[in-house]
């Protein structure tokens, strides 16, 4: 008898697109809590990447790399010729995730993918103007799909630890929040009652807090892009540029700011690569750090979720989110090594898995700050040891997305016509109760730090010094 939950029966074809580093890691996940057969489960990927983990797990292969001339001829036998309702689950890069999220749609099945991806030149098109190759751009063509079709099969947009668990990370610091600030409220059940309970408990805004200590067993060598999770996708958003969601507390817009044509984005973008932008943040472990404003959907969807806007359309609150990511120190250095030279990316792509890291962590959680507690962190704080022994084929950083993953396929198919849906908008208790399993200790902290504390006496600084969580205060200039 096994003693993992089951989540019941998958009774129609899964599809998985894509089998690196997340995907060898969901795949035991979907076997261990899913009634679903090996037989039952394709993988569709351009190569013959962890082709032992395949024969492994004894599921099927289809080498083939997606293109827009081809998705449909290939996804389409796949989704569509055998009994009970397929599962299509995205954990591809270079593949557009609105086209392939329609097509499965149109042929009944569940979908649920980690990132807003789209086809091959988005990201590097120097004559693209920088307003497209931003996230808002990619989550404005998901909109634009919900509101071409609404409702019909689940599709879970951009679900997987960040975009995606920290949504639900969110709402429980916020509760958290409310609690120790001593606000009286009935737990929201509406979007419009959460913005409502995060504008009263006095939160200005969100960090996407994130310290990644893993550490390779090997140093890392010139010429070589490290990374404890996809190296493609690491350096695809770290090349665009940087982007946030912007609060309606902030006073002073950054000179390399620009706003969006639609006066209604809840973001903005920096006319500089988010990989190259320096924020002042939070971990529990590190204290006070350095991170990456790294362009992220949820910086997005979070500042959008939680707006209030007037019955004239004015916006009346809006907290400011971001990410703060300190990534593994040879990823660090891999990003030293490349805008050096000059932002040509290395030839070697190294992830670093569970056999070739020595220790480390990945503590990645949310710090809600603004409020009358200051700064409130809430996240996981996921040890590779431990990593070893929830789940096989993948370290820290993997397994915090593959369980989202896991627990985002849990609310579809319990939920299997509510259309399409960001993480944001889905049940966080349930996810996170499904997800809490494999992110070792989860928990809460309170700091009196702000990003004015411990500043250089040595050097002028342009900061405002009355109102500690001005962006200004925020950004390293």
């Amino acid at each position: 008898m096994s003693d993992y939950t089951n989540y019941g029966s998958l009774d129609g074809p899964v599809i998985m697109i894509g089998f690196g580093s997340i995907g060898r890691g969901t795949l035991p996940l979907i076997l261990r809590h899913f009634d679903v057969k090996p037989e039952q489960v394709t993988v569709v990927a351009p190569d013959d990447a962890n082709a032992a983990v395949l024969a492994a797990c004894g599921v099927q292969k289809v080498t083939s790399l997606l293109t827009p001339d081809n998705y449909r001829a290939v996804l389409t036998p796949l989704l569509a010729t055998r009994a009970g309702r397929a599962f299509c689950v995205n954990l591809s890069v270079d593949t557009s995730s609105v086209a392939i999220m329609a097509l499965a749609r149109e042929l009944g099945a569940l979908y649920i993918d980690t990132v807003i991806e789209p086809w091959p030149g988005f990201y590097d098109d120097p004559a693209a103007p920088l307003a497209q190759r931003t996230n808002y751009a990619l989550r404005q063509s998901l909109l634009a799909e919900r509101r071409r079709r609404p409702g019909g099969p689940t599709a879970v947009s951009a679900c997987g630890a960040n975009p995606g668990m920290v949504s639900w990370l969110v709402k429980q610091a916020l509760l958290d929040v409310a609690d120790a600030v001593g606000l009286s409220y009935i737990r929201p059940a509406t979007r419009t009652q959460w913005a409502e309970l995060m504008r009263q408990s006095g939160v200005r805004g969100i960090h996407i807090a994130e310290r990644d200590t893993q550490r390779g067993r090997k140093p890392k060598a010139i010429g070589a892009f490290v990374n404890t999770w996809s190296v493609d996708g690491f350096i695809s958003e770290g090349l665009q540029p940087s982007e946030l969601g912007w609060g309606t507390h902030e006073k002073w817009l950054p000179p390399q700011a620009r706003a969006h044509d639609d006066p209604a984005a809840p973001s903005i973008y920096l006319c500089r690569p988010g990989a190259d932008t320096r924020v002042r943040t939070w971990c529990p472990t590190a204290g006070p750090q350095y991170g990456l404003c790294v362009t992220h959907n949820e910086s997005i969807s979070i500042a959008d979720y939680f707006t209030i806007t007037s019955d004239s359309g004015a916006v009346s609150y809006r907290p400011t989110c971001h990410y703060a990511y300190h990534p593994a120190d040879d990823a660090m250095l891999s990003w030293h090594e490349l805008l050096g030279h000059p932002g040509q990316p290395q030839r070697t792509h190294e992830i670093l898995d569970e056999a070739d890291i020595l220790d480390g962590i990945d503590e990645l959680g949310v710090l809600l700050y603004g409020h009358a507690r200051n700064a409130y962190w809430f996240g996981s704080r996921l040890s590779v040891e431990e990593t070893r022994k929830l789940a096989p084929y993948q370290n820290a950083t993997g397994l915090q997305v593959t369980s989202a993953v896991l627990a985002g396929m849990v609310w579809a198919a319990e939920n299997a016509d509510a259309g399409i849906v960001e993480a944001d908008e889905i049940d966080f208790a349930r996810c996170l109760q499904v997800q809490r399993p494999y992110l070792g200790p989860v928990e809460g902290h309170f700091t009196t730090w702000t990003p004015l504390t411990g500043r250089s006496p040595l050097f002028p600084q342009d900061i405002d010094p009355d109102d500690p969580w001005q962006f200004r205060n925020v950004l390293v200039h």
